[in-house]
């Protein structure tokens, strides 16, 4: 399918969905709420979406993990190495496990394809802004489970890994810990920092400390005893 164009000031969104009426319904619903959003590009494989991604440019992509004969939950990683839009998966399956295991894989959020029009619309708008989309359940159960791969892997490694953090990047990690809801937004007003820095500061610490994402690093933080600024 072919990709369209889109000014900067509007989230470009790409969908993949392996059924061509939810692709439809799901264009005209975003496109609907034009300035704010725009569709630039769809896909029914993530073979195709590859293939469309640098074109398109997406800042967020909404992804369907059922895919017929593909993987999606195995595409998330490559996805995100392909572009630099956040995931949301929109999805009809009701496994609380598989919702669980699309967020440890370093998608933002997951939606349910029976949700109103407003709270797709709502989901999007709040992943782009940075913030993560998950069902009051799942948040609990997110946090259990990263604390639980912390706590497996070796101390000494975990601290290695936290000397390799700057002081600023120490104070962005305190910043995100004391709110799951934190934006860059919200860190860069507290800190007297751009956003453009606070999302560059991010990307560096998510590489230094091993998560996939603001929960993630929530956790983490706890986890570690990173939730104050450094002196």
């Amino acid at each position: 399918m072919s990709t369209t164009v889109a000014t900067a000031s509007v989230i470009r969104v790409f969908l993949i969905d392996d059924h061509r009426s939810i692709l439809w319904g799901l264009e005209k619903l975003i496109d609907s709420n034009k300035p704010a959003m725009q569709v630039v590009g769809s896909a029914t494989s993530y073979t195709e979406a590859l293939r469309l991604l640098d074109t398109a440019s997406p800042d967020v992509i909404i992804l369907d993990v059922d895919l017929g004969d593909q993987d999606g939950l195995a595409a998330i990683p490559e996805l995100i190495a392909r572009s630099n839009a956040k995931i949301l998966v929109l999805t009809g399956l009701r496994d609380e496990s598989v919702h669980d295991k699309v967020v440890l894989a370093g998608a933002r959020g997951v939606v349910r394809k029976e949700e109103s029009a407003d709270t797709i619309l709502t989901a999007i708008a709040r992943v782009h802004e940075g913030q993560l989309w998950l069902y009051r359940a799942a948040t609990g159960r997110l946090f259990v489970e990263f604390s639980r791969r912390n706590t497996a892997q070796a101390p000494d490694r975990e601290q290695q890994k936290i000397l390799t953090l700057s002081d600023r990047e120490r104070e962005i990690v305190a910043a995100v810990a004391s709110d799951t809801g934190a934006t860059a937004k919200t860190v860069s007003a507290l800190l007297h920092i751009s956003e453009h820095t606070v999302r560059n500061h991010l990307t560096s610490i998510y590489d230094k400390l091993g998560v996939a994402n603001r929960l993630a690093l929530f956790a983490y933080a706890h986890k570690h005893g990173l939730i104050k600024r450094p002196s």
